[in-house]
């Protein structure tokens, strides 16, 4: 087999895939036909910076491709024409199989895993943790299929249409699939329909179903699951809240989880440990072991919310108005206010007050927020790149990122300590840890501060058009995108 990058028109033919990785890695510099000096090495990292097309040729008759792996009942004789692909690309680690390719190797750039084949009115993204909802998406057409993807510290997972696909590690039971084996390859889990929303953390995972039903399983240590800590639920389970109507939005991070429900009510659970990240206050700590499995209502928080974000030891949420509140540790200014003194009050952000946010996206020690004209600010630990400035020094109060000031962002999204956006030219930027390949990007430096586009490898034969980036989801060590492809069905 032989694989040819033409990057600018320069033409790079590379015969051994697995040799070609050594190099990128700088762990070889023979190759193949010829050899890469220092100076040859270097280029060759810049030119892996820039688009660049990879030409197969086999002496196979057949290729292996990627199946389609959900087709839109609508699609028949007389519109097949109008179908589009979405296709689901994963890159970054993969030692349990949360890549979904297969295997276990680390992924350098974007690999598709997963088609869809739908009409392009037959589809919207599922509602996300931490991003403002239309009024008008929960009375969608019941005919319109919800498509989402979630990352969790090792595990991921696409949502279709009410079901939903999960693979990676599974020890604690967090796949749910009654077992805690790895899976390798997407899996359709048939424990749980009706699903609206998936959000996984870390050892554990938690949906939302169109009835406003919460579910979880996994590892329930502090909590974290809502049922009792450090109990073991193999399969999705309900969570049994008292809570005022039913639950519209949920998140989770690794040890806490939070929902929102009609009235505007949030309701924590799991870990709180003295840094106040559920909210409730000195009278309402931990049932047993560090943990509270019960879910239990914000009383402190004087607004209705309409969406929540949980992260590594904080909480944010945003009104319908546009406006943030936050709580919890703030030892990396976290919570944006200009100081280091954590709380477990809500409080919201003095500097944004006149700022409309639209999505909030909190990492292990940082934070992002969408504002309305598409401007990205982000704020707290910034040692790993992932604030997105020039400095790695942390951020005490929001600050813009002006590297994204000339795009149109429309979705952002956190790992642990890196960050992605996506533009409204479907264009997606990651920035921030870079160690094992979470940025999509080869050749990058461990710690990358500023944002980078990610390209797409394109193939022969492959008439889809460009890639057309709508969604991301970002774990510790792996990342995943949603991309529509507008061309001619596969």
């Amino acid at each position: 087999m032989k694989w040819t990058w033409k990057p600018d028109g320069c033409d790079l033919t590379v015969f051994d895939p697995a040799q070609f990785l050594e190099i990128v890695r700088g762990k070889s510099m023979a190759y193949v036909g010829f050899s890469l000096g220092r100076n040859q090495m270097h280029s060759l990292m810049s030119l892996l910076s820039r688009p660049f097309t990879r030409r197969i040729s086999s002496s196979s008759a057949t290729r292996n491709k990627v199946p389609i792996l959900y087709k839109s009942s609508e699609i028949n004789d007389h519109n097949k024409n109008e179908a589009v692909m979405l296709q689901l690309f994963s890159w970054g680690r993969g030692t349990s199989g949360q890549l979904g390719g297969g295997s276990e190797q680390m992924q350098l750039y974007p690999a598709l895993i997963v088609n869809l084949q739908v009409l392009p009115s037959s589809f919207i993204l599922s509602p996300t943790p931490g991003q403002l909802v239309n009024k008008d998406h929960n009375c969608i057409n019941k005919q319109v299929l919800e498509v989402g993807i979630s990352c969790g510290l090792f595990h991921s997972a696409l949502l279709v249409d009410g079901s939903f696909w999960i693979w990676g590690k599974g020890d604690g039971g967090r796949l749910g699939f009654g077992h805690e084996n790895p899976v390798f390859v997407p899996t359709l889990n048939p424990n749980l329909d009706g699903v609206r929303c998936i959000a996984l953390g870390g050892i554990h995972s938690v949906a939302l179903t169109s009835l406003g039903q919460v579910f979880t399983w996994g590892y329930g240590g502090f909590g974290a699951l809502g049922h009792s800590v450090y109990h073991r639920e193999l399969l999705p389970r309900l969570v049994e809240g008292f809570w005022n109507g039913k639950i519209q939005h949920i998140a989770t991070s690794g040890t806490h989880t939070a929902a929102v429900a009609e009235s505007g009510e949030l309701y924590t659970w799991g870990r709180d440990e003295g840094d106040g990240r559920l909210g409730l206050g000195p009278g309402r700590g931990p049932n047993e072991g560090g943990g509270l499995s019960i879910p239990s209502k914000v009383n402190a928080l004087p607004v209705p919310v309409a969406a929540v974000s949980c992260g590594g030891f904080f909480t944010m949420v945003l009104t319908e108005d546009g406006q943030i509140w936050n709580w919890g540790a703030n030892s990396n200014y976290e919570l944006g206010r200009g100081d280091k003194i954590g709380s477990w009050k809500p409080k919201p952000i003095p500097s944004l007050e006149d700022v409309r946010i639209i999505q909030i996206a909190s990492g292990g020690y940082h934070s992002l927020a969408l504002t309305d004209e598409g401007k990205i600010l982000s704020w707290g630990f910034g040692g790993h790149g992932q604030l997105g400035h020039p400095s790695n020094q942390n951020q005490k109060i929001p600050v813009v990122i002006d590297a994204l000031a000339d795009q149109r962002v429309v979705y952002i999204a956190c790992g642990g300590s890196s960050s992605a956006a996506v533009t409204d030219k479907g264009k997606l930027y990651m920035w921030g840890n870079a160690k094992d390949s979470q940025l999509g990007i080869p050749g990058l430096p461990e710690v990358q501060p500023c944002p980078v586009e990610v390209n797409f490898l394109m193939e022969d034969d492959d008439d889809l058009g460009p890639h057309n980036v709508l969604s991301v989801a970002v774990g510790a060590s792996h990342a995943m995108c949603l991309v529509l492809r507008s061309g001619r069905p596969i």
